[in-house]
């Protein structure tokens, strides 16, 4: 197992880049895993690991010490003042994984479709992505606004959904949506109905917008329908990933 004592070490620089830039994950197909859940996921669905560092700190805790036991890969052992610099994590969990982010998917024109237009906030981001695997979406669509879905504070806020989902990035949302064989769904205000005497059943793409600007008016006219959620009138919106949540779950109430 190799030790790093030196913040000049390339990995430690190389990793403290992935931590910071979108660009710098782009470039070489590679994100962190930070965290016990998040590996113990990865391993769980059987996804390669590049490599694992750990906290010396942490090598006497029984989780981490399960999860080297797990992988057979490389490993590292950093000093902890360096790793500090790596995670952004407050209360660092003391492991991280380099991972391969999977090739990009080819968009689909069936199924259950989930549509994310400017949802930059990556709680958000992935907070959603988890309740889309559980109800079932195919497949997730993100703008070219939205947060990167490959970050570690998405991938946290996912605990795992990654592994489960197929994700299309920089998507243009306009053109998928005329591509699309079933129904074209948009939460909106104006012009909508009552998102629960809607049929949610059957194919469909379900498109979710930011808070601030709501779904743009270019996917809007690509929809087909416009649904809103019942609320109070005191009230605007809901954060956008409860509403993902009550619409999504909407669609498996009908279906069951």
């Amino acid at each position: 197992m190799e030790i790093i004592h030196s913040r000049q070490n390339p990995l430690v620089k190389a990793c403290v880049k992935l931590a910071a830039h979108r660009r710098e994950r782009l470039k070489q197909g590679l994100t962190l895993l930070d965290g016990t859940h998040l590996i113990a996921a990865a391993l769980d669905a059987g996804l390669p690991l590049e490599r694992i560092l750990v906290a010396h700190s942490a090598l006497e805790k029984p989780e981490v010490a399960q999860l080297l036991a797990r992988y057979h890969g490389p490993q590292s052992v950093v000093y902890d003042a360096i790793f500090d610099e790596i995670t952004e994590l407050d209360t660092a969990s003391g492991i991280l994984a380099i991972w391969r982010v999977p090739i990009p998917r080819l968009p689909v024109n069936t199924g259950l479709v989930l549509a994310l237009d400017g949802v930059q906030d990556p709680g958000n981001v992935g907070s959603i992505l988890r309740t889309a695997a559980a109800a079932g979406v195919d497949q997730v669509w993100l703008s070219l606004g939205c947060a990167d879905a490959w970050s570690p504070k998405v991938l946290r806020a996912g605990m795992g959904a990654h592994f489960l989902l197929p994700l299309v990035e920089r998507a243009s949302l306009p053109e998928l949506l005329q591509a699309f064989k079933g129904k074209r769904l948009a939460t909106a205000l104006d012009g909508s109905v009552d998102l629960y005497t809607a049929d949610l059943r059957g194919d469909m793409v379900m498109t979710l917008g930011s808070e601030g600007q709501g779904v743009s008016a270019e996917v809007l006219a690509a929809s087909e329908l416009r649904v809103r959620i019942p609320m109070l009138l005191t009230l605007e919106s809901l954060n956008v990933g409860a509403a993902a949540a009550i619409c999504l779950f909407e669609r498996v109430r009908q279906l069951r």
